[in-house]
């Protein structure tokens, strides 16, 4: 999906212009992939602009930068003002927000320890990252020839830029062969989660999610829909789970920050239960978007609004 061009970007304690935004061919971390990074969303809501579960996110990045040795120069409240900021200055009331941490111009070679930190906030206006068809109809789902690395290989509970590399080869598989998303396997076979979102399967009224031990992020919309599930009186848990089981549910959806929350139809050309989405994925999305724009008093302390 195309970036729709903002105004402005936070790099390194000051707002540039957009197309001014720049970084070195040298830069370490593009040659390495040595950074971390947030996906994150603000929705318009009856009381504006509101960035969903922004303070988690940005101590989840602290946590990815620590894994990784990398000392982040800006504290958790430092970028949740330079978020806010500019949000505020692009004007987009909803917006995805892409947080990024990298090892910075200045040195080569494979060590990063005497690189320094660089760390960018952009904003731009992002649809469905799934398509809207897909949210209302579930979207067709692969397992991938591609295995998730192994925690030994690179840390899969840190959002690593350069790990992901593993998801683009996934995605970009699954969208040659015709699907909309791929499913990826840890290492020892079990299910991890898909390019960019957590996995959920549901069996007899029950909701089943992989285990982080599987490969799978620790994904902040995963524990909101767990959350929220609990709300709801749907009981839900942690246990491994086997691509023949997901042929077997009776529904699969995902969730992530870009997706939301999305049936997947069909796993490996096998309908998942009706071929429709089902039930709870439907109940789920409604207190989700809910939740996101607003609309559930219940966990107000989600939002941070960008104008106080």
């Amino acid at each position: 999906m195309a970036i729709a061009e903002g105004k402005v970007i936070w790099m390194d304690g000051e707002v540039v212009p957009w197309g001014e935004a720049k970084v070195h061919v040298l830069t370490h971390a593009l040659h390495y992939g040595y950074g971390v990074f947030e996906g994150i969303r603000a929705y318009d809501t009856p009381r504006g602009s509101a960035v969903f579960r922004l303070r988690e996110h940005l101590v989840r990045l602290h946590r990815s930068a620590r894994m990784l040795l990398m000392e982040i120069p800006f504290s958790v409240d430092e970028l949740i003002e330079a978020t806010r900021t500019v949000v505020a200055a692009n004007g987009e009331p909803a917006c995805y927000i892409r947080p990024v941490a990298f090892t910075a111009y200045g040195e080569m070679g494979l060590s990063p320890l005497s690189s320094s930190i660089s760390v960018s906030i952009a904003t731009w206006p992002w649809g469905a990252y799934l398509g809207d068809e897909g949210i209302a109809k579930g979207v067709r789902a692969k397992v991938s020839s591609w295995r998730r690395h192994d925690p030994n290989v690179i840390p899969p509970a840190a959002k690593v830029t350069g790990g992901y590399v593993n998801s683009a080869l996934a995605k970009a598989e699954a969208i040659k062969a015709g699907y909309d998303e791929a499913i990826l396997l840890s290492p020892q076979g079990y299910v991890s989660e898909c390019t960019g979102e957590n996995l959920f399967a549901v069996f007899d009224g029950a909701i089943v999610t992989p285990p982080i031990a599987a490969g799978a992020l620790a994904g902040i919309t995963r524990q909101t829909i767990m959350t929220l599930a609990a709300d709801a009186g749907i009981p839900v848990r942690e246990a491994n789970l086997l691509r023949s089981d997901l042929y077997i549910a009776d529904e699969v959806f995902l969730s992530g920050t870009a997706a939301e929350v999305v049936p997947i139809a069909s796993v490996d050309d096998r309908p998942v239960g009706t071929g429709e989405p089902g039930p709870l994925a439907r109940e789920l999305q409604r207190r989700y978007y809910a939740a996101v724009h607003g609309e559930d008093p219940q966990h107000e302390s989600w939002l941070t609004y960008v104008h106080g």
